[in-house]
């Protein structure tokens, strides 16, 4: 009879109880645990690949905008060269240009120089022929107012002529 003991009554009632239990979760609350698990663990496999994918894209991103911004440098580069470039070729045409400028108006002022210098030695030449003429007037004047003078001239000048 120790068997039916108060503590062998309570450890029989406790596995009934137990075994109940169980049957009561296994048969209700099991599965929907299980499925709430079992969702929450789909949830979670998901935000992972998401998050996954998110860091691809990331790496993605990250990678077109280094391929952009080097293309972006390359094309700067390309634009500053040909810029300096351009710069040059006006720098050089402009100078040429001033240069073939110059030089016409140097020439033009060479031109002119010559003309009034020529102009200035007829003046000159007139100048000295009417004063020759002149003098010469009065020189002649001078000598032909006296009749001895007149014909010692006239005979002095058919001396200096000779006949051939």
């Amino acid at each position: 009879m120790e068997l039916l003991t108060p503590g062998f009554g309570l450890v029989v009632w406790t596995v009934i109880t137990f075994l109940i239990l169980f049957f009561l979760l296994k048969k209700f609350a099991w599965k929907p645990i299980l499925g709430a698990v079992h969702d929450r663990e789909t949830s979670i496999k998901s935000a992972l690949d998401s998050a996954e994918a998110a860091r691809r894209e990331m790496e993605n991103l990250q990678a077109d905008n280094e391929r952009i911004l080097q293309e972006a440098r390359t094309e700067r580069d390309s634009i500053i060269k040909e810029a300096r470039s351009m710069k040059d070729k006006m720098i050089a045409d402009a100078s040429d240009e001033a240069q073939a400028k110059a030089d016409q108006i140097i020439k033009q002022a060479q031109a002119a120089i010559l003309s009034e210098k020529q102009a200035a030695i007829a003046d000159i030449k007139n100048q000295v022929a009417n004063l020759s003429i002149d003098i010469a007037e009065k020189v002649v004047r001078e000598e032909l107012s006296n009749k001895e003078k007149q014909a010692k001239l006239v005979e002095d000048m058919l001396g200096d002529v000779t006949l051939n």
